[in-house]
């Protein structure tokens, strides 16, 4: 099984506290585009499907993710509520959902959505677990079944059946999801919340020098990773997407321009790849990963 992590962030990324902006309780219903086309009936639980990104300031976040990674967006409507889908080489690969709540202490904030096979199966689990729910399962036709949950720690994550079916297990191309990362107060007790409500796979990182980084997997595959709080006093639970690009010093030139900033600057990191932190015009953080060579180690034996 490949238990191999794609990256280890904790010691680097001293803007933690960055990332515990508030979400919307519940998402209005929209015409959504499937999530693969053509369809398939593979699923794989544990997959990271989807991410939303909360922020209220859609225009200006449509720009900036548009401009940084050459992502296109369809703006859809219904019942005066907007939604923006984001869309990779024509693959939707992200959305927008404007939220009201404003101030320094609620910036944007990214939700990433991981594949499940039954979502009322999967919310009982949660529950049980000691998580809550705090969207419940919408049904959304020509995407599936979504919710949003939180975590013992009260860190919110997505569960997604799609209706379509889930992508294959291939190398992530660019301006696409690579990795999500959670850092927890206790890696342990977190690792064993996601294994027990969500079936994943649990394992330590043998790459790392410390005993309390553990990685999520499901089918053999990496899927995401359990980290400790870094050395701060603001320092928060919290998740941190990444998104792989091509040629990371390229794309970090295009972010003061963009209205961002550069919160980590790039350097080495694991399995051949360059690595930086980023916020985004309307304060949500992101991961860049750049690997040398193609040396993405997520679908490694």
């Amino acid at each position: 099984m490949n238990t191999k992590p794609i990256l280890r962030f904790a010691p680097v990324f001293a803007a933690a506290a960055l990332l515990t902006a508030s979400f919307p309780l519940s998402a209005h219903a929209a015409k959504f585009p499937p999530l693969n086309t053509p369809a398939t009936t593979e699923h794989r639980p544990g997959k990271l499907v989807w991410a939303d990104l909360f922020t209220t300031d859609s225009d200006s976040a449509t720009k900036f993710y548009c401009g940084l990674l050459g992502w296109t967006a369809t703006a859809l409507e219904q019942k005066g509520k907007g939604y923006t889908i984001f869309s990779n080489d024509g693959v939707p690969v992200a959305g927008l959902a404007p939220r009201s709540v404003t101030g320094p202490n609620h910036p944007a904030r990214w939700i990433g959505y991981f594949a499940v096979t039954d979502i009322d199966a999967a919310l009982a689990a949660v529950s049980k677990d000691g998580g809550t729910v705090r969207a419940p399962s919408r049904n959304f036709p020509d995407r599936g079944h979504q919710a949003i949950v939180s975590d013992r720690d009260d860190q919110p994550i997505g569960l997604l059946q799609s209706s379509s079916g889930d992508a294959p297990d291939t190398d992530t191309r660019p301006g696409a999801w690579n990795w999500f990362e959670i850092y927890a107060k206790n890696p342990k007790t977190t690792s064993d919340f996601y294994h027990d409500a969500l079936g994943f796979d649990v394992a330590p990182e043998t790459k790392s020098d410390r005993k309390s980084d553990f990685v999520l997997s499901s089918a053999g595959q990496a899927r995401g990773g359990v980290a400790p709080l870094p050395d701060a006093n603001d320092a928060k639970p919290s998740w941190l997407g990444v998104i792989r690009v091509a040629n990371l010093d390229a794309t970090l030139a295009k972010v003061p321009g963009l209205g961002g900033e550069v919160l980590v600057a790039p350097h080495s990191a694991e399995f051949g790849s360059r690595f930086a932190i980023i916020l985004d015009s309307t304060g949500g953080t992101l991961g860049l990963v750049e690997y040398i060579e193609s040396a993405n180690p997520a679908n490694s034996p």
